[in-house]
């Protein structure tokens, strides 16, 4: 029976999980702080690459599992790499999984990992080098959503064939590649499966099994018209009339000077007896023989190979992405052979953290919306206030200065008291 228990797999990743006998071959949760960087690379190739950083970014579900390695610096090329022992996935499942988080919610550019060679010279590493996996989300404007997967073939890189959509919010996700020895894929985000099906028919490595038998052509009489017109349909004699018919209840404007103006002709205007093309009505086409299959043959160029799936010297993973907004955090690296330890890996990781990643971004947006009313409820009382003050001022201009009557007054005081006296 599959079992799993915990245990410490060194500096990398103080706890996860093992099934009966999975190996893992690389595993990076960025948990022993700046160390991360005696373990990845980053590329001397371009003087300008941008810059990585270790954080949890500005909301998290927890602050130190959630950290990861950031992007930092706009419309910039990033590249970095880790190596580790070289293995081969003959005979084996391949699993490649990590989180991505665009933090900013990423306009343009890439979220994707590269698994390459272990000849890779990690240094001068570029969008040149060569890899054997491309995975993983990318996302350019909204026509450009989807999650790469990209195999080398024999000298060439080829496209899943399938569309597979990402996710475009701001919140982690969990995306895992896996192929298999019995030549099937299986793309998963959230630990959920997205996609899958068979190498050999959903990219292009090989030619196809079968082609059209060039000997044979289609019959000449072969009637694929479904319908066809009626040749008893006839065109009703007042169908013919112009589009556009002379206005008769219009008059000549009164001021209308003929030897300025030249001379007045009563405008046109839409016909509404004008019908358009007469077509002939559509009937069943007696002679109807269905569609016209070609018929098929092996292809005698069609050589199968069993070990699309296969490479052969696995040593290193990278991030090889441009990207117009930065911010993007890549966390919980792994490459094992076990679909189900990286399943649970990822519940352990990426799923005991996602809810209150969700969380603590919701309040932050809720506390950001009553930062945001109350700046417009100051806004309005200042603009009432000013707009009383104004309103003062005009009332003032208008009627004069105030008048002064206080001497009056006191002088009308002092008469009182005379009298009394």
């Amino acid at each position: 029976m599959w079992f799993l228990k915990l245990l410490f797999l060194g500096p990398c990743v103080p706890l996860a999980l093992v099934s009966a006998n999975p190996t893992v071959y690389f595993k990076e949760q960025f948990i022993d702080g700046a160390s991360w960087k005696k373990r990845w690379v980053q590329s001397k190739y371009k003087t300008d690459y941008g810059k990585f950083k270790l954080t949890s970014g500005t909301f998290y579900g927890d602050v130190q599992k959630d950290k990861g390695i950031q992007t930092r610096g706009d419309a910039n090329f990033f590249a970095i790499s880790s190596r580790f022992k070289p293995f081969s996935n003959e005979g084996k499942t391949l699993v490649i999984q990590y989180t991505v988080k665009h933090e900013r919610k990423i306009d343009c550019g890439g979220g994707y990992v590269k698994l390459y060679p272990s000849t890779l010279d990690q240094e001068y590493m570029s969008g040149e080098s060569q890899y054997y996996i491309m995975f993983g989300p990318d996302i350019c404007g909204h026509g450009r959503k989807l999650v790469h997967v990209i195999l080398h073939y024999k000298g060439e890189n080829y496209s899943v064939k399938k569309e597979i959509r990402c996710k475009v919010d701001s919140y982690t996700h969990l995306y895992t590649l896996i192929l298999r020895p019995n030549q099937t894929y299986e793309v998963k985000i959230d630990n959920v499966k997205t996609e899958s099906g068979n190498l050999e028919e959903d990219f292009d490595f090989l030619v196809p099994k079968k082609i059209k038998d060039p000997a044979v052509v289609k019959p000449e009489d072969w009637d694929d018209r479904k319908k066809i017109e009626d040749p008893k349909d006839v065109k009703p004699e007042d169908w013919d009339q112009p589009k556009y018919i002379i206005d008769t209840s219009a008059k000549k404007p009164k001021d209308w000077d003929q030897e300025m103006d030249g001379e007045w002709e009563p405008p046109s205007i839409k016909n509404p007896e004008f019908k358009g093309d007469w077509k002939p009505r559509q009937i069943d086409n007696p002679k109807y023989k269905g569609v016209w299959v070609h018929p098929q043959i092996d292809n005698p160029y069609y050589s199968p190979d069993f070990n699309i799936y296969k490479y052969d010297d696995i040593g290193i993973i990278g991030l090889d992405l441009w990207q117009v907004r930065s911010g993007t955090i890549f966390d919980n690296f792994l490459i094992t052979d076990d679909e189900r330890f990286a399943e649970e890996f990822g519940n352990l990781t990426w799923g005991k953290t996602k809810d209150p990643e969700k969380k603590m971004k919701e309040k932050m947006d809720d506390h950001q919306k009553q930062k945001i009313r109350g700046e417009d409820r100051k806004r309005a009382e200042q603009q009432k206030q000013w707009q009383s003050r104004k309103e003062r001022k005009g009332k003032q201009y208008k009627e004069g200065p105030a008048k002064d009557n206080s001497g009056k007054e006191r002088a009308k005081d002092k008469r009182h008291k005379k009298t009394e006296l």
